[in-house]
């Protein structure tokens, strides 16, 4: 009866679709192993249970994690999940879409960031006289490098080198001898290409020198062309010259810069060569193609060696007329043979003739084959000195759709003839006015061919100069020192034998740089120095400065840092307050912004302003961000009584929800370059505002 209750479970499992466990079932060799043993008792070969259908329907259906493909897709087809996939699928779309469209209207908006030539003061270094690293007197390459750090303590990203190309030094270097080697009195080639090298890993900027208007008549072209050698038989400009009574009489009556005729006659030629300097610079003949193909070969080999950009000087010079005939005297009633001098002249027909243009141009071309790898613009800057004629200046901007420099270098401070607020308004708004539409200014104080800021207007004026072109809208370029307040050497400790026989008169803005207290000023640890250095050192250096922290290089930071991090310093309007005879006001504020930035500067005697009065809702008072007596610093100033004393500048800072440039009362005084706008919500610049 067991056994066939037995045999039965299985039937009826089956029917109640019970579920059969063989898990314990023995193998066949087993079993037969154990039927031998007799008094082994019988087991039963199965065991079953019965199981609800319905449970183990829903232990089958439910998802669970690492299920297989198969089961996986039992489910995905569900509309529960579909619909749920299909919504997160078309939200990351859309996502996406938006970020992108995000993307390109933030960069459609947003304004052209400033290149690295306008965002950083230029430092301009005379490389004779920065740093002597070998002890023989003389600055070098070497010499520029150890000193980079100081380059970065003052905030600044750009250092101009003057001309160090191998010359003759007769004229302080700017007469090459070789164009593509470096005058060992510098250093070497290695040396060069190690301060690049320096100055790149360092973030800093590079630019140099390059004149081409001229050569050392020791230069390789010029023997070969008074020799008549092949091509360069016409590399510079030869006429004949008619001989009379033992003398050489010239072709006209063009008279060199530094005076007397520009023609000089030379015996192996047996012609008259033309020079607009010294007799040992000749003039190249940049009528002649292969003459500017060399030059273009010359800037591609620097810009190839890692320069950032080029100064080109004496462009105005390039070009003479071809006719050759004389140039009218300024005094009409003078007797045309005792012209000596070069301003006695009006030098029509030697100076920006027809075609300079296309030749600057030229220039730009060859320099954007270099500027086409991201982040690697190269900065072309003219330096020439048009002086009287600002719409001459002008038109090296280049046209609106024709590029020739990022600026030409503005020498309109620099040539004041008096100080005083409305000389200083005159010389701001003369080139504010007259720059193009969207252009960028520059400013400079000094340079190798003026006399020192301390030493031209007063070294009580050195701090507020520094402040003036730093608050300026553009970019500051700083001659090396004026940063310490330096002044000239006297002249008298100056002779001819200092300078192997270059021009005296441009010296005493030579001076070696003033590093600290020591033998020489630490500018070299040799005997002297090619030129003296001047006497207030000990209290006149960079050393002694860094630790007083009212020191004129203390300002300079001070001002350069704020320049760094305020956006109205940088890029906004600056709009004219106010000028007399002592105070110049000018304000700087950025659309969106409520701060503003007016500057309060004295260039003449002590004086009391109310600006008040002259602004409209101005805040009757305003808080000194930084000042020239350092003293002032965050005091609050009455705005209808702001006192200024002789030299004394103020940078105010205030609050405004009408800033000057929406005022009718200032149309026509404000100005702007790259205009931008800001918005406090989304905390961010944009342009169309």
């Amino acid at each position: 009866a067991v056994e066939v209750e037995a045999r039965s479970l299985p039937m009826e499992l089956s029917e109640k679709r019970g579920v059969e466990n063989n898990g314990f079932v023995q193998n066949e060799a087993f079993e037969d192993k154990e039927t031998d043993t007799s008094s082994q008792e019988e087991v039963p070969k199965t065991c079953s249970v019965d199981v609800e259908p319905v449970s183990v329907e829903d232990t089958v259906l439910k998802p669970y994690a690492g299920m297989p493909k198969e089961v996986l897709l039992k489910f995905s087809s569900q509309p529960c999940y579909r619909v749920t996939r299909e919504i997160l699928f078309w939200l990351i779309i859309a996502g996406s879409v938006a970020l992108v469209c995000a993307t390109i209207a933030i960069i459609a908006v947003s304004p052209k960031c400033l290149d690295w030539w306008q965002a950083s003061p230029i430092y301009q270094i005379y490389p004779r006289s920065f740093k002597d690293s070998n002890m023989d007197g003389n600055g070098d390459l070497k010499g520029i490098q150890e000193k980079l750090d100081h380059i970065t303590y003052l905030n600044i990203k750009t250092i101009w080198i003057t001309s160090f190309f191998k010359s003759p030094l007769k004229d302080l270097g700017y007469g090459a001898e070789d164009f593509y080697d470096i005058d060992p009195i510098f250093g070497s080639m290695r040396d060069f290409e190690n301060l690049i090298a320096a100055i790149h890993d360092k973030g800093l900027k590079v630019i140099m020198d390059l004149i081409p208007n001229h050569t050392s008549d020791k230069h390789r072209w010029f023997q070969l062309s008074r020799n008549r050698t092949g091509k360069y038989t016409d590399y510079y400009i030869w006429q004949d010259c008619r001989q009379a009574a033992g003398s050489v009489i010239p072709p006209n009556n063009w008279v060199s810069v530094f005076g007397n005729s520009s023609w000089q006659f030379d015996d192996v030629r047996n012609q008259c060569y033309f020079h607009q300097f010294g007799k040992e610079q000749p003039d190249l003949n940049f009528r002649n193609p292969a003459v500017q193909q060399e030059i273009h070969d010359i800037i591609k080999f620097w810009l190839g060696k890692g320069v950032d950009g080029f100064s080109f000087g004496s462009v105005k010079f390039l070009l003479e007329a071809k006719h050759l005939r004389d140039e009218p005297p300024v005094n009409n009633s003078q007797n045309g043979e005792s012209i000596t001098a070069y301003s006695q002249l009006y030098h029509d027909y030697t100076t920006t003739q027809v075609g300079l243009h296309d030749i600057i141009r030229g220039f730009r071309h060859t320099m954007n084959e270099f500027s086409r790898e991201p982040g690697r613009y190269r900065f072309m800057g003219s330096d020439d000195d048009e002086k009287e004629d600002i719409e001459a200046t002008m038109m090296y901007y280049g046209t609106t759709f024709i590029q020739e420099a990022d600026f030409p270098f503005n020498f309109n401070l620099i040539n004041l003839k008096n100080l005083s607020g409305n000389s200083i308004f005159e010389a701001v708004d003369l080139w504010m006015k007259n720059m193009p539409a969207g252009r960028w200014p520059n400013w400079a104080v000094g340079s190798p061919n003026a006399a020192r800021i301390s030493t031209r207007i007063g070294k009580e004026y050195i701090n507020v100069m520094n402040m003036l072109i730093l608050t300026l809208p553009g970019t500051p370029v700083t001659y090396y020192g004026e940063e310490i307040g330096m002044e000239n050497i006297v002249s008298e400790n100056v002779s001819e034998e200092h300078v192997n026989s270059a021009p005296v008169a441009t010296l005493p803005e030579k001076s070696p740089m003033q590093w600290d207290g020591n033998v020489n000023a630490g500018f070299t640890e040799g005997n002297s120095s090619w030129l003296p250095v001047n006497s207030d050192y000990q209290s006149v250096n960079v050393e002694v400065q860094s630790t007083w922290s009212n020191s004129t290089l203390s300002l300079y930071r001070a001002l350069t840092s704020l320049r760094n991090q305020e956006l109205p310093m940088n890029r906004g309007w600056m709009c004219h307050i106010w000028n007399d005879s002592d105070v110049f006001v000018f304000v700087r504020e950025l659309d969106g912004l409520d701060r503003v930035f007016m500057m309060v500067l004295n260039f003449g005697q002590e004086s009391t302003t109310d600006l008040k009065a002259i602004v409209p809702n101005l805040p009757s008072e305003a808080v000194v961000r930084l000042s020239t007596h350092f003293s002032n610093a965050g005091k609050v100033v009455n705005t209808k009584l702001t006192k200024t004393e002789m030299g004394e500048g103020l940078v105010l800072q205030y609050k405004t929800a009408k800033p000057v440039h929406t005022m009718e009362a200032f149309q026509g005084k404000c100005f702007v370059a790259e205009k931008a706008c800001y918005s406090k919500a989304l905390n961010l610049l944009y342009k169309n505002c």
